[in-house]
């Protein structure tokens, strides 16, 4: 059995895969909620960093993508301490330094949150829209309410200077259904 959150759920969506044989086993949900909420606690997050966690037995493995090397030992130290896991395989791609994607990261981020449409996420204190960039490319990822948000969003971060945009935004019928 596999437990999945994801970060920019501002609540913690846990999503099972059950197996053949078994139920979801209790101990590996209550371990999902823990590792989120340490996860959703921490403050150094932001709109730029994407964090996903799957357990399985007491076996976590991290994912995602970060824009500093602190904020992935940081949340490692983290979810190491907290009781029932079993293993952590940290497997958070730090984001390499780049002055043209932290612009872009802004421009970004300005075009989705400074328009009407999204003022309403922009004052939340986990806004669900993460923008990831790397080389040049954007990545959305989170959850938004609609699909017209979704499409919204995407066409927002284009015409900035990117060289791509990828649009993984969920939204939350998608996330409920799971």
């Amino acid at each position: 059995m596999k437990i999945k959150f994801f970060y920019p759920c501002l609540i913690a969506a846990v999503l099972a895969i059950p197996t053949a044989a078994s139920a979801q086993d209790p101990r590996d949900v209550r371990l999902a909620d823990e590792i989120a909420s340490a996860v959703l606690r921490y403050a150094q997050l932001g709109i730029f960093d994407d964090i996903n966690a799957s357990v399985e037995n007491g076996a976590v493995i991290l994912t995602g993508k970060v824009t500093t090397p602190y904020k992935k030992s940081d949340l490692h130290k983290r979810i190491e301490r907290i009781d029932g896991v079993r293993s952590l395989r940290n497997d958070v791609d730090v984001l390499s330094v780049s002055i043209h994607d932290e612009d872009l990261r802004y421009r970004v981020a300005r075009a989705i949150y400074g328009n009407p449409s999204f003022w309403s996420y922009a004052s939340m204190a986990n806004p669900p829209i993460h923008i990831i960039v790397e080389r040049g490319r954007v990545t959305l990822t989170g959850v938004v309410s609609s699909n017209v948000e979704r499409m919204l969003a995407r066409s927002l971060a284009t015409g900035l200077g990117e060289l791509s945009v990828t649009n993984a935004l969920r939204t939350d019928a998608e996330i409920k259904s799971e």
